[in-house]
């Protein structure tokens, strides 16, 4: 039995409404006006599929029974119609990339970067390789690599810059603790020796209490209120509280948060990747 065909912009206007709840905002998200969206709806139930889709309520409208069972299609049939189109009109988009990045920017940054590109190009495979930024130099294998740099030793592409700052668990009096115990990143970092250093110039006597190459665990066990952390002041939570010098504790430089690009990997897979990790940081 020969069935009529559904226009992939029948489809998306009719997930537009669904989405809106009318067709008046609809009309605005496919860019055509409301009586447009009218004809093609009218189309869609009456001369392709013979079923009502709406039940209308003044300017609101809901789905029918059949109407929810053809939402669910109509967003797989999109889905793999973008997908069809982004890999027949560009080829050069499917393969893989990888990227190097601190453990601290998985956390903040890097799922909403992926996601965004994810979308955009859905058969792009992106390994994502974790390790510190000192680790991540020495690395030859890796696209793009996102690492943290002193002021005066910038490398690479500013993303973003940084202030470091101080916090603590509410409650966690740092004026009762001597020495202060401190939950750092190993001695490698030089985010930690900015902070001993800083500590040693204030004559403030510290321990390194905590010690671990992850900012999840830094962060949990300063949460837990067993000591005082030094971090970039995005990759904070908002329950921890910031200190500085009202607190008795001496100020710290800022970072500056940089890309590398491996001069002997170029695609444009490498270059959209490294606009949307740009961007990303930039938001």
């Amino acid at each position: 039995m020969n069935y009529p065909s559904i226009e992939t912009d029948l489809l998306r206007t009719f997930v537009a409404i669904a989405d809106q709840g009318g067709f008046t905002r609809a009309a605005e998200v496919v860019n055509r006006t409301q009586s447009a969206v009218s004809m093609q709806m009218r189309k869609l139930e009456e001369d392709v599929l013979q079923r009502r889709l709406f039940e209308r309520d003044g300017r609101q409208v809901r789905l029918t029974a059949e109407g929810q069972i053809l939402l669910g299609f109509a967003r797989r049939i999109l889905k793999l119609h973008g997908e069809v189109m982004t890999t027949l009109r560009e080829p050069h988009m499917v393969g893989t990339v990888r990227i190097g990045t601190p453990d601290d920017y998985v956390m903040r940054f890097i799922p909403g970067i992926l996601a965004g590109f994810a979308k955009a190009y859905p058969l792009v495979q992106v390994d994502v390789h974790c390790e510190p930024t000192a680790g991540l130099l020495q690395r030859q294998d890796l696209d793009l690599t996102i690492v943290t740099r002193e002021p005066g030793n910038e490398i690479g592409l500013p993303l973003r810059r940084e202030r470091f700052v101080w916090a603590e668990a509410p409650g966690f009096d740092i004026h009762q603790r001597d020495p202060l115990p401190l939950a750092m990143f190993n001695t490698s970092c030089f985010l930690s020796e900015w902070a001993r250093r800083a500590l040693d110039n204030r004559d403030r006597g510290y321990r390194l209490a905590y010690s671990s190459p992850s900012l999840a665990a830094l962060l949990g066990i300063v949460k837990a209120g067993l000591a005082v952390t030094a971090q970039l002041e995005s990759l904070l939570p908002s329950e921890l509280r910031r200190l500085g010098e009202a607190d008795g504790m001496p100020d710290l430089p800022s970072c500056s948060i940089e890309l590398l690009r491996n001069p002997r990997s170029a695609s444009p897979i490498i270059d959209t990747l490294a606009e949307h990790i740009a961007e990303g940081f930039r938001q």
